[in-house]
C-alpha cells in the first residue's frame, strides 16, 4: 500500500457503496483501460482464476474440449479447464523466454487434428513478467484459426515492442491477488476487444441475470464481479504501478550484480529490447557442475534459515498427478528449469535493509561452500544451522519438495 487507497474506500463507505458494483468498480476499470490501451474493454472480477473461467466459457469452450496450455505455470492457469470438463493439452516451454514454445505448439496442434480433436482454444502465459513470443505465437494460431487467452496475471506493467501486456490474446486476463505488482487484496480482470464482450462478461459474472420485472435467468451464472471496495485499494495502487514496476526492475538489477562473478548462477532475462518485463519475480538457474556442487535446496536453506523465503519454480503442470493422464508435447526444457531454477525475494517493499541480509547469505554459502565445502554458518550466531553437505544433496535429489 502507499498511494491513496483509503481516500477511495473512504469514499465508497461514505456513499454506502460496498458491493460488487459501484463508481470505484468503473473507475478502476477505466484506469486499467487508459493503462492498457483504449482499444481494449476491461471487467473487474473476483480473481484472476475467475477471468480465465469467464474466458474459456466466452471462448465456447465446453466439456470435451482440448484446450492448449502451457506446461510451467500455476496450476490456476489449467484449473478453469477442468471447471468446464474440457481437457488440457499441455506444451512445453522454449529456452528463451520461458514460455509456451511455438514449434511444440504447432507440433501439438497438427497432431490433435490427425486424431480428430483439434484444439479450441490456446492459453498463452507471461512467466513471471517476461512476455512470451507474442508475434510466434500469434501466427501459429492464426495459422490453424484457434483464439488466445492471454494469461497476463503476472505481467501488468510489461510491454513487447512498447505495447502492454494484456492486450495481445483474443481474451486476456490480469490478476491483483495478494502477491502481485499491484493487489486488490484479491482481484483480477477480463480484458477483451468488443463491448459486446465486456457486456457479456459483466451478466455471466453476476448470476446471468435475464432482463425481467422477476429473477429470471436461462442459463448459468457466477457470482464473479469485483467488489467496490476491492476496486478502491486498486484505484489507489494504480497510482504506484509505474513505481512498483521500477522497484522490481532494481531487485533484478539487484541480483545481476549479485551473481555477476559466481561461476553456475544466471538470472533470468528477456530475450532483447523488444522484450520489456516488470520482474514480478526475480528467478535465478543453478548449475551445481560449476558452483562446487551448490543448487537451489543450498541456497533456499541458507535463505531460510536466515528467516528469508525463496521458492522453485513453478512445478509443470504435466509433471502434476492432478495432470498425468492429459496429453503432453515438447521436450524437457520445463522439467529442466524446473530442477535448476529458484525464486528470490522480489518484492516492491524491500529495504535496504534486507537486501544486505540477503547478500550476506548469499556470498556466504558460495564463499564457505567452495573452500570448506562442509557447512554454512548462520550470520546470527543464535540462529546457527550446520548444513552437511552431501547428507542435503542426497536427500533433495530423492525427495524434492513440491511447493506453490
Amino acid at each position: 500500500m502507499g498511494g491513496n487507497e483509503q481516500k477511495f474506500i473512504k469514499e465508497a463507505f461514505d456513499t454506502n457503496w460496498v458491493a460488487p458494483m459501484g463508481t470505484n468498480v468503473d473507475l478502476f476499470e477505466m484506469d486499467l483501460k487508459t493503462y492498457l490501451s483504449n482499444n481494449v474493454h476491461v471487467t473487474a472480477l473476483s480473481s484472476g482464476t475467475a477471468a480465465i473461467h469467464l474466458g474459456l466459457i466466452l471462448l465456447g469452450i465446453k466439456a470435451g474440449d482440448e484446450v492448449i496450455c502451457q506446461s510451467l505455470t500455476f496450476t490456476a492457469t489449467a484449473n478453469p479447464i477442468l471447471y468446464l470438463k474440457a481437457i488440457p493439452v499441455f506444451i512445453d516451454s522454449e529456452i528463451e523466454t520461458w514460455n509456451l514454445c511455438p514449434i511444440a505448439l504447432e507440433e501439438a496442434i497438427i497432431d490433435r487434428i490427425k486424431l480428430g480433436n483439434k484444439p479450441k482454444a490456446i492459453i498463452t502465459v507471461h512467466l513471471y513478467g517476461n512476455p512470451y513470443k507474442i508475434e510466434e505465437i500469434r501466427a501459429v494460431a492464426d495459422k490453424y484459426q484457434i483464439p488466445i487467452l492471454e494469461d497476463a496475471a503476472e505481467a501488468l506493467g510489461s510491454s513487447y515492442k512498447g505495447q502492454k501486456c494484456g492486450v495481445f490474446g483474443d481474451l486476456c486476463v490480469l490478476s491483483f491477488n495478494g502477491n502481485k505488482i499491484i493487489t486488490t487484496s484479491g482481484g483480477g480482470a477480463l480484458v477483451s476487444h468488443s463491448q459486446n464482450i465486456k457486456s457479456r462478461a459483466i451478466f455471466l459474472a453476476t448470476q446471468s441475470k435475464d432482463k425481467a420485472i422477476h429473477y429470471e435467468h436461462s442459463e448459468v451464472g457466477y457470482n464473479y464481479r469485483l467488489s467496490n471496495i476491492s476496486a478502491s485499494i486498486g484505484r489507489g495502487q494504480m497510482e504506484k504501478l509505474d513505481e512498483f514496476v521500477n522497484l522490481r526492475r532494481k531487485m533484478q538489477n539487484f541480483y545481476k550484480q549479485l551473481f555477476e562473478n559466481v561461476k553456475g548462477v544466471s538470472v533470468f532475462e528477456v530475450p532483447n529490447e523488444d522484450y520489456f518485463s516488470n520482474h514480478w519475480l526475480s528467478v535465478i538457474t543453478i548449475n551445481p557442475s560449476e558452483t562446487n556442487g551448490i543448487d537451489c535446496d543450498d541456497l533456499r536453506l541458507a535463505l531460510e534459515s536466515e528467516n528469508i523465503e525463496s521458492r522453485f519454480l513453478w512445478k509443470p503442470l504435466h509433471m502434476q498427478p492432478l495432470h498425468k493422464d492429459f496429453p503432453y508435447y515438447g521436450g524437457n526444457i520445463a522439467e529442466s528449469l524446473f530442477a535448476k531454477g529458484l525464486c528470490l525475494p522480489s518484492g516492491s517493499n524491500t529495504t535496504e535493509e534486507e537486501k544486505a541480509r540477503i547478500q550476506n547469505v548469499i556470498k556466504c554459502l558460495f564463499k564457505n561452500k567452495i573452500k570448506k565445502k562442509i557447512k554454512v554458518k548462520s550470520l546470527f550466531p543464535k540462529r546457527q544451522r550446520l548444513f552437511e553437505d552431501n547428507m542435503l544433496v542426497n536427500f533433495f535429489a530423492k525427495n524434492r519438495l513440491e511447493t506453490s
